[in-house]
């Protein structure tokens, strides 16, 4: 059975990718996600472009596991030398926008779902949702499917971690600041001037720290990632925008990292939001130990996914590289895939 739901992962991994699924624009990718249940003679429920399903024997006494990945992409970028929207095999490479973040993951959660669909005396529940909007962090997403799905005391999320297990994700705030100065003719003087005055700033964002470190996470890290100011060149701008990344830890709420900046940063800065926090799950937990029996790995992933949305324990766990994520002529192995099915049946036939 597994040789023929892999086979068929493959297969639907290759429409998706076929399938254009912008953030917000997945109406079509959910389709063939339907298409799958259908042929399974699976019951499932659409909510707006997230597919989701629960085992044929639910029981409400026993905990309940979350088995998610998205099928929504980012628009390809102008690096690509082959077509984004064709399944091209090149010996054991699948390329294709969406093949490694996140649609073998995807697919190879999807079949291990369908192996253990009608499987009797499971310890835990299962719950598939295929979840749209992860890449924008929208408010279609999973977020809102938390409300409306049986509720979650653990989940695997689908993500390339080349099947190793990340057990701690650091959360993420983008900060909107402001250096303010004076406006002014370029020939006269001026001893206010925006740009000049965000060298200080930018310094400054350069070298603050944050003294809690994580074992699992590292320090939480901060980075100016865009900076815009002035319009013409004989005219000095009263302001100098600039974006902020910042990556948070485990030792960390994102409510106290704006706090700090809020009280600290030489500059105006505005969050825009506060909702991402890091995420982890116990190194204790019978998931984590169960992969670890097998032969994986732990670490922690500076990378955001859904698990943000989740205020339960999460693994972060799925086949494909996160290096490969977002870059031109994206792929993932096939072999990669296999192996993603095989591991995860492997993990949860020891803890289901």
């Amino acid at each position: 059975m597994l040789k023929q739901l892999t086979n068929k992962a493959i297969l639907l991994l290759k429409n998706l990718i076929e399938t254009p699924s912008f953030s917000s624009e997945e109406d079509n990718t959910a389709l063939l996600l339907e298409k799958w249940f259908q042929e399974f003679d699976i019951p499932y429920t659409r909510t707006d472009n997230n597919i989701w399903s629960v085992n044929k024997i639910y029981d409400k006494t026993k905990p309940t596991l979350l088995l998610n990945s998205h099928h929504d992409t980012v628009k390809p970028n102008n690096g690509y030398t082959k077509d984004p929207f064709k399944a091209i095999i090149e010996n054991d490479k699948l390329y294709g926008l969406g093949s490694n973040d996140a649609g073998g993951c995807l697919v190879s959660l999807l079949a291990t779902y369908t192996y253990f669909y009608q499987k009797e005396s499971l310890h835990y529940n299962l719950v598939f949702a295929g979840t749209a909007e992860e890449e924008s962090s929208g408010p279609k997403g999973l977020n809102s499917l938390l409300k409306i799905i049986p509720k979650i005391d653990v989940a695997i999320v689908g993500e390339p971690t080349l099947m190793q297990l990340a057990i701690a994700e650091k959360g993420l705030i983008v900060f909107d600041a402001e250096v303010l100065g004076t406006p002014s003719h370029a020939a006269h003087p001026n001893n206010n001037n925006a740009i000049y005055n965000s060298i200080k700033v930018l310094q400054w964002f350069q070298e603050v720290s944050f003294e809690k470190k994580s074992t699992t996470l590292g320090e939480v890290k901060l980075t100016v990632t865009q900076i815009n100011a002035g319009k013409q060149h004989n005219a000095v701008p009263a302001n100098v925008s600039m974006v902020i990344d910042v990556r948070v830890n485990d030792q960390y709420n994102n409510q106290e990292i704006n706090d700090y900046l809020q009280t600290h940063a030489p500059c105006n800065i505005t969050p825009r939001g506060l909702h991402l926090n890091s995420s982890s799950i116990p190194i204790e937990h019978p998931i984590v130990q169960a992969g670890i029996a097998i032969g994986r790995t732990t670490y922690g992933s500076p990378t955001l996914s859904d698990q943000a949305v989740l205020s339960c324990p999460s693994l972060k766990l799925g086949p494909g590289d996160s290096k490969r994520s977002h870059t031109a002529d994206e792929f993932i192995y096939l072999s990669e895939i296999e192996e993603g099915i095989k591991i995860y049946v492997e993990l949860l036939e020891k803890v289901l």
